[in-house]
């Protein structure tokens, strides 16, 4: 952004202004004519164009698919993960902008420069934590008493999230992501000098009912050997992002027709009271919200597919299935 941004009282001074004849609209358009010098913060140096930085956010866009694949996977909840901005700012700045104590994650990407750093928002992080120790998914922010097992959980979900980097990268240069370090406090890590120019990725990140940013920060090092092949001239003329071959495409089919999926029959449900369940014992019939005749919904991967009816095959219990699942979401297909 350029020039002063200014406050909602001014703002209404400035309308005052005009609006009662103090001010004169026509003397300020001369003004702005004939004053067009602008101010250049060398703290601020801005390395990357716009075309540059449309690259890296297109780059993370793609990053930000993959991991909301892999923590939907691990976390088996509603995950959503989004690009929410791509700023270049100095590492003195981002470090102010980021709490005081947070989830910092120090990777190296060879065969580039330097260090590249995830920094997780403590809500985010606890909430992956909570999940994967069986909980709901609740956040809460204890970032300064994390236990060792804590860090450890904590830090190897993010280093095989962080994996995943190498594909994002995959048209620029082949890396291979390496965890160095676990921090928390901001403070206490220095990987370039305050005024550096970095490039900062913020992605909007959603898991289960907890919001918060996972920001990735890539200083000027570790992109300085590639910003010739950040632009779109380059993308496009790239040639090695060609299509996938046939046998690739019929491989890649023969694997997914090979995956495992559970396939869940519903006989049926209810609901009792607490009081009801601890009276029950040997012998005791529950009454289920289904008719006997009305035929049972089989779902494949929690997902309500096909209509079906009970019976047996083999002296096993099996189901016949009957039609489609009518109704529900269409996207599932």
């Amino acid at each position: 952004m350029s020039g002063e941004v200014l406050s909602q009282n001014e703002i209404d001074a400035l309308l005052s202004a005009l609006s009662t004849g103090e001010m004169d609209a026509d003397e300020l358009k001369k003004e702005e004519q004939e004053k067009r010098v602008k101010v250049y913060d060398f703290k601020r140096a801005l390395r990357f164009s716009k075309d540059q930085i449309r690259s890296l956010t297109r780059m993370h866009d793609n990053f930000a698919r993959i991991l909301t694949t892999f923590f939907s996977a691990q976390l088996r909840t509603f995950v959503q993960i989004s690009v929410a901005s791509t700023d270049q700012i100095p590492y003195e700045e981002f470090i102010r902008s980021i709490p005081n104590m947070t989830v910092l994650n120090v990777f190296e990407v060879p065969p580039l420069d330097g260090h590249v750093l995830m920094e997780v928002n403590p809500n985010i992080a606890y909430a992956v934590l909570d999940r994967l120790l069986g909980g709901r998914g609740e956040s809460i922010n204890n970032i300064e008493g994390l236990t060792e097992i804590e860090t450890k959980i904590m830090s190897s979900v993010f280093e095989r999230a962080f994996e995943h980097y190498r594909e994002a990268w995959s048209n620029i240069v082949d890396i291979d992501p390496l965890m160095t370090n676990f921090e928390v406090n901001p403070q206490f890590l220095q990987m370039v000098s305050p005024n550096e120019t970095v490039v900062v990725i913020s992605l909007d990140t959603t898991i289960g009912e907890t919001t918060g940013m996972i920001n990735i920060c890539l200083p000027h090092v570790v992109l300085e050997p590639v910003i010739p092949k950040l632009s779109v001239h380059y993308w496009m003329q790239n040639p090695d992002r060609k299509e996938r071959e046939p046998e690739e495409i019929a491989n890649l089919q023969k694997r997914i027709q090979k995956a495992e999926v559970p396939v869940v029959s519903e006989l049926g449900g209810t609901s009792i009271t607490i009081e009801e369940f601890l009276a029950l014992s040997i012998g005791d019939v529950i009454e289920l919200e289904k008719r006997i005749d009305e035929p049972l919904i089989v779902k494949v991967s929690d997902i309500p597919k096909f209509t079906a009816q009970a019976g047996k095959l083999n002296k096993k219990m099996a189901i016949q299935i009957l039609d489609d699942f009518k109704g529900g979401d269409e996207d599932h297909g």
